[in-house]
């Protein structure tokens, strides 16, 4: 492995593994495709149709890993993706690839992320 130490590792394993659902993983598409507005909770429901108490449970366990933000708006809370821990995140996948064999240059995942 390359300059990534171990509590990293486990960093990004955790932040993979709070995306490993289906009901999570829609959470951070609809939350990426509304970026950076982000959306109100009850937006998130109605779109992806998860019950409320539900929702919760998945938006925190995102939240707990630094994948969503989330401010107060009155009542409303809105959410947001965390794009730089997303970045981080892939810069972390394609690290050993562009940097030990250059299976890919580093411009190219820039346009991926682009």
């Amino acid at each position: 492995m390359n300059n990534t130490s171990s509590d990293q590792v486990v960093r990004y394993a955790d932040m993979f593994s709070a995306m490993g659902t289906e009901a999570r993983l829609r959470i951070m598409q609809a939350l990426l495709s509304a970026h950076p507005e982000g959306l109100v909770v009850g937006d998130i429901q109605e779109e992806l149709d998860i019950p409320s108490s539900t929702l919760s449970h998945h938006l925190d366990k995102l939240k707990s890993e630094g994948l969503v933000n989330v401010q107060r708006e009155s009542t409303f809370l809105r959410y947001t993706a965390n794009t730089e821990a997303l970045q981080e995140l892939l810069r972390f996948l394609y690290a050993e690839c562009c940097t030990r064999n250059k299976a890919l240059k580093p411009k190219e995942i820039i346009q991926i992320c682009r």
